[in-house]
């Protein structure tokens, strides 16, 4: 997929989204981001989609909306209306036609993690598919699954989660280390019948609801993360080829989500095409320092000074690797047309939403208060 186009879906009016190796969704909530990534997921995997909800036996009769209902999300359905379409690589797609027939299950190529995943975990451990509602959104339901397998399958030796040897670079779990976890190890806790994720030090174990609220946030993006990059040695997860985030940010410091985001140029340079919604200036810093730094041929340590990050030799590698990658940014603004930012530099006087997508709005006009009123207090 190297385009997709939306017509008339929910408060998409109509966005045509050129992909990048990285592209990122901005605009405020209600606008169409997620539903935007949950098509990217749907046009590449509708035939693992439906086999997953034959397996838990969910039949939507071969009915379009109340396939759209339990794909999106109970009273989701009303998104697709008569003058609804979608294309993909400038070409047509009879979404209903495809939706009415079994189609052929494919390996999937789209990991989604979603904005709702703190949900995957009840009580510190991973929830099945069928633990949720049936109108629940899939991307939450398949996204929970997915850690349960991965914690049932990988994750069964009895050492630590985090730190863990074999995933991740010893770099990136220093930086985890420091913006997140401290002292404590994610460890699986076995004193119970049922198995439970506790931070762990020295003998004392936290269980998951006395987190805190960047910790229960961070952890199912972090396995996610692990389900992304098996080890440090194998560089992509069989046959996937997209790893879509919504709001990485979400109850993270800045230190914290500079490490996320050097964890999705990881991705970037292991060969994963990257999707993110965001409502975080720093994301949107990150791509537009990502874009003007690979225009001007930059050394990937200018890269790892945006994000705070040591020169070492390993970073150095995959920032230099990452700069060859390109970015797109898109502009939600639901019920108008979606804008192509990409080229809008900072404090840019084009029309044409110079404050990025309403999140530098704050920042402009906190900065234009502050210089009128020293202005006006020097010349009085």
């Amino acid at each position: 997929m190297r385009s997709l186009a939306l017509e008339n879906i929910g408060p998409i009016r109509s966005a045509d989204l050129q992909f990048g190796d990285l592209t990122v969704l901005v605009g405020p909530q209600a606008s169409g981001k997620s539903i935007a990534l949950q098509w990217v997921k749907l046009l590449q995997d509708l035939g693992a989609i439906q086999d997953l909800l034959h397996v838990h036996g969910i039949d939507y009769d071969k009915d379009p909306y109340k396939f759209f209902e339990v794909y999106f999300g109970e009273g989701m359905a009303s998104i697709w209306r008569s003058k609804s379409s979608v294309r993909v690589d400038d070409r047509g797609v009879d979404i209903e036609r495809l939706i009415k027939r079994k189609q052929k299950v494919r390996p999937e190529r789209v990991f989604l993690i979603p904005a709702q995943r703190v949900m995957a975990l009840a009580n510190g451990w991973p929830r099945p598919f069928t633990d949720y509602a049936p109108r629940d959104p899939y991307s939450v339901r398949a996204y929970s699954d997915a850690l349960r397998r991965l914690m049932d399958r990988e994750f069964d030796d009895g050492g630590p989660l985090f730190p863990r040897l074999n995933r991740l670079k010893s770099d990136y779990r220093d930086l985890l280390k420091a913006s997140v976890f401290s002292e404590f190890e994610l460890k699986v806790d076995q004193e119970f019948i049922q198995k439970r994720l506790v931070l762990s030090k020295r003998g004392a174990t936290l269980p998951y609801m006395v987190w805190s609220a960047g910790q229960r946030e961070l952890v199912p993006l972090l396995l996610g993360l692990y389900w992304l990059m098996p080890s440090a040695k194998i560089s992509m997860r069989r046959s996937l080829e997209w790893a879509v985030i919504e709001e990485l940010e979400m109850g993270l410091h800045p230190h914290a989500i500079s490490t996320i985001l050097l964890l999705v140029l990881e991705l970037l340079t292991r060969g994963y095409k990257v999707c993110l919604s965001t409502h975080s200036p720093q994301v949107l810093e990150l791509v537009w320092a990502l874009e003007a730094l690979r225009k001007a041929k930059a050394k990937g340590g200018d890269l790892l000074d945006v994000l705070g990050a040591p020169h070492t030799q390993s970073l150095r590698t995959m920032a230099d690797r990452a700069l060859r990658k390109k970015s797109k940014v898109y502009f939600f603004e639901g019920g108008k047309r979606v804008t192509d930012i990409t080229d809008l530099a900072l404090g840019s006087d084009s029309p044409m939403h110079p404050i990025w997508g309403g999140l530098l709005d704050f920042s402009e006009r906190a900065n234009t208060a502050v210089a009128r009123a020293t202005t006006s207090f020097e010349n009085s």
